[in-house]
């Protein structure tokens, strides 16, 4: 007999966009949410010669991407925000 939980697959969250405007974070985060699409911020640590202080990347579930990403476009393309895309794994630093 095997456990229901076996094929239920984990951590497979996405880096969906790194944001460095407040404003748009504030934005795709309503938007987001109003869609019910689960996501987390992650603070993107500064180096010592970036000047962009205040980076933000989010991140979503692999399954909700394509939504995700039609939110986050819609939302670029209606207010003349800029974020870079960047679609990858996200790296799991709690385990």
């Amino acid at each position: 007999m095997q456990p229901l939980y076996t094929n239920v697959q984990v951590n497979n969250e996405i880096e969906l966009c790194e944001v460095a405007d407040p404003d748009c974070k504030n934005l795709i985060e309503k938007a987001l949410l109003k869609s019910r699409i689960s996501y987390y911020i992650r603070w993107a640590k500064a180096s010592f010669f970036s000047r962009r202080k205040n980076v933000c990347i989010i991140c979503v579930n692999d399954n909700a991407r394509e939504e995700a990403e039609n939110v986050v476009r819609a939302i670029c393309d209606e207010s003349g925000f800029s974020v870079k895309f960047l679609m990858k794994k996200s790296p799991n630093n709690y385990l």
